[in-house]
């Protein structure tokens, strides 16, 4: 039984006290006919995942429906069919919503959401396939209290490149909370706005790219399902901003998932599914980043031949990046970081000296800290698998240095991985540098 998030949020938007509302269900129920003696533990219970009895669910729906000037469904209140995963199935206005109550759940850090796993199968493959297909948003104006403007959706998208430089300097787990308090207390306001369909796309594009972010700083926390559910938000929110390039770099994000998770099929799907859709609208940066995950895919699929067909097709795409004639999302695909994904995937088809070219030409290329410590763990990684341990020692030493500071659980697992492989080696030198990795690791996070 999970917590009910959006009757919660509700409630919240509301004003209604869990006492107040449970006095409106028993006057609505008397002019029903009906004889209610319900108080503010029932609506604590309900608030807890348990089902509210008979007419009950309609009840609420007609008292906060009132309450709030709009109707309201069982899904809106979340009492619809019971586990039910919607996203773009989902009317805009309801989307938003929902999108909005695990907002306010995250920042007011309930603990069910950090544990709730991703989902795999079907549930996990609808929200790319109705990103890929009809029908589209033909109408995203809404009616509000708020009037939204240009410079609010400039906000957003300042909003957004300044959490994306706070993850990368100081790791997702540190930055997570203040993403989500920016979508809670300054988006949900102008999504629920009024706005017309020209500035309503911008509106969904900009908050597209900041929910993305929040899933980054989530999936860099180790909290999985929470970092789809806020994928699958930002996909489609994309959809309703009717940018396919936008789409296509969520997607990019969710085949780094799929790779992490092991669902390497899945990530090869995904991968294709937005090459096909977005066609024209994606760029070098992007086209090389998805091919070449593609490639770490077949790798580790053992498809030696569609590994190598995609590592060419991502380095010719690598080729024609131009800087400055990239959007601000794909600016993750920095000089080298096609390389390193090459060499991840040419490791896993065993060709090890290609896969040390390819990581030396990463580290020897200007990054920010955080991709360079991904760096330099596949290079000394591969140091160690080549015989070398001194000189996987120093490359290991400057990764420890450089993670120093940083809050993120996917950069502690790189380092813990590093550090067994080095104590393994028996080197003195390795074992001075797995020291230093645990220096790095002593402050918990």
């Amino acid at each position: 039984m999970q917590p009910n998030a959006l009757l919660d949020a509700l409630l919240d938007e509301a004003g209604i006290s869990h006492a107040g509302l449970a006095a409106r269900i028993n006057r609505a129920g008397e002019a029903r006919g009906l004889s209610l003696r319900y108080e503010h533990t029932a609506v604590a219970r309900w608030l807890k995942g348990q089902r509210p009895r008979g007419q009950v669910p309609d009840l609420i729906c007609a008292v906060l429906g009132d309450r709030l000037a709009r109707p309201l469904t069982l899904d809106d209140i979340g009492l619809g069919v019971p586990g039910a995963y919607r996203t773009a199935g989902t009317p805009l206005s309801g989307f938003v919503e929902r999108a909005a109550a695990l907002w306010r759940s995250d920042e007011q850090q309930r603990p069910h959401l950090a544990a709730v796993p991703a989902v795999t199968g079907t549930p996990a493959v609808m929200p790319v396939w109705e990103w890929e297909n009809p029908p589209e948003d033909t109408d995203v104006s809404r009616t509000g209290r708020t009037r939204v403007g240009p410079a609010d959706v400039e906000l957003l998208k300042s909003a957004r490149a300044h959490y994306e430089l706070m993850y990368r300097r100081s790791g997702g787990v540190a930055t997570r909370a203040r993403v989500v308090g920016f979508l809670n207390a300054e988006t949900a306001p102008l999504l629920r706005g009024s706005y017309g369909d020209a500035l309503g796309r911008q509106l969904h594009r900009a908050t597209g790219g900041l929910v993305a972010v929040a899933g980054i700083c989530a999936y860099d926390s180790d909290a999985h399902g929470l970092a789809q559910r806020y994928f699958h938000q930002a996909l489609r929110l994309a959809k309703a901003s009717g940018d396919r390039g936008l789409g296509a770099y969520v997607i990019a994000l969710l085949v780094n998932q799929s790779l992490h998770m092991g669902e390497y099929r899945q990530a090869v799907a995904f991968a294709e599914a937005a090459l096909r859709a977005a066609g024209p609208r994606l760029t070098p940066a992007l086209t090389a980043d998805l091919y070449a995950m593609q490639a770490k895919s077949y790798a580790r699929l053992g498809d030696g031949g569609n590994a190598l067909d995609r590592i060419r097709r991502a380095e010719s795409e690598a080729e024609r990046i131009r800087p400055g004639h990239e959007p601000d999302e794909t600016g993750y695909v920095q000089p080298g970081l096609v390389n390193v994904q090459v060499a991840e995937a040419l490791l896993g088809l065993g060709d090890l000296a290609a896969a040390r070219e390819h990581a030396t030409a990463a580290v020897g290329t200007p990054a920010h800290d955080r991709g360079r410590v991904h760096r330099l763990a596949m290079l000394s990684h591969i140091e160690l698998r080549q015989g070398e341990p001194d000189r996987a020692a120093g490359t290991a030493a400057e990764m420890a240095e450089r993670a120093k500071g940083m809050e993120s659980q996917r950069l502690r697992d790189r380092l813990r991985a590093v550090r067994g492989e080095l104590v393994s080696s028996g080197s003195r030198a390795a074992g001075e540098a797995a020291a230093l990795i645990d220096e790095a690791l002593r402050v918990p996070l």
